[in-house]
Parts: structure tokens; C-alpha cells; sequence
């Protein structure tokens, strides 16, 4: 890994944090169904969080077009994981919301994670188990406070 001179030491090692944790999120994302891309995933996770959401506003919090919500959408309608339905003040809107069947799938994704997770944290003794999840925290409120930096499930 190439480390520029001048570089925060603080920075590089939150920049070798975000290579592990992507690469946790990417694993764990393989305990969906194979016919579930990652990027499917990614909207279950999201959407079971926000719960039934018009579609517009889903994509938004994904940081993509509404067309892209719309073809992952149909794929997973089609798979039993993502209901359509309609805003009853505006029957022109179309909103979304994960199925029961999702919400397994969204469980079994975290299950693994938390798994991971917990896993690498039971490397540390109890100081530094305790110490990373403090500043975790603090990392998560301090992202919180950035509108471009908010946490987006993954």
C-alpha cells in the first residue's frame, strides 16, 4: 500500500479500517440467495431500514437514479422480496417496502455481519474491544453531522 509522505497517520489508518469493513459488508452480502446481486442486497438493507418509502426517496437514499430503483425493484418483486404498492395521497407514486420474506433475507446478511464483526472484536482484549466500539460510536454521531457523510446502509 502506497503511503504518501505527509499523510495523517490517524487518516491512513481509518482508510485501512474502511478496507476491512467494505470487505465485511462485502462478504456478509453473500448470504443472500446467488440469484441476489449486490447491489439488490444493498436495497433490501436499505429499504428495511426506512421502511415503505416511495420509490424516488429510496433511490435518493441509495445515491442513485430512479430508473436503477426500478429495475433492482422489479427483480426482487419478481423474487418475493420487495412489495409495490401505491401513496394513498398521490396514487401516481409508487412506493416499496420489503417483504416478509426480505426482512429473513435482511436478518440472515446482518447475522453474518454481527458475526464478523463480533468475530474481529473477540481478536482484541476487553480495553481495546471497549475503546474501538467508543470511538466507533463517536465515528458514526461525528458522520452524522456531515449531510454528505451520513450513514447509508450497506
Amino acid at each position: 500500500m502506497q503511503i504518501l509522505e505527509d499523510a495523517d497517520p490517524d487518516v491512513v489508518a481509518l482508510d485501512g479500517l474502511t478496507l476491512v469493513l467494505v470487505g465485511i459488508a462485502w462478504e456478509c452480502a453473500h448470504a443472500a440467495p446467488p440469484e441476489v446481486t449486490f447491489p439488490q442486497t444493498r436495497l433490501l438493507l436499505i429499504l428495511d431500514r426506512l421502511g415503505r418509502v416511495p420509490s424516488s426517496r429510496l433511490a435518493a437514499a441509495m445515491g442513485v437514479n430512479a430508473s436503477s430503483v426500478t429495475r433492482l425493484a422489479d427483480r426482487l418483486e419478481g423474487l418475493g422480496y420487495v412489495a409495490r404498492g401505491r401513496d394513498e395521497r398521490n396514487r401516481s407514486v409508487v412506493t416499496l417496502e420489503v417483504t416478509e420474506a426480505g426482512r429473513e433475507l435482511v436478518a440472515q446478511v446482518l447475522d453474518r455481519r454481527h458475526a464478523a464483526l463480533g468475530a474481529l472484536l473477540d481478536r482484541l482484549p476487553a480495553t481495546q474491544r471497549k475503546a474501538a466500539a467508543t470511538a466507533a460510536r463517536r465515528l458514526v454521531h461525528a458522520a452524522e453531522t456531515v449531510p454528505a457523510l451520513g450513514p447509508v446502509p450497506l
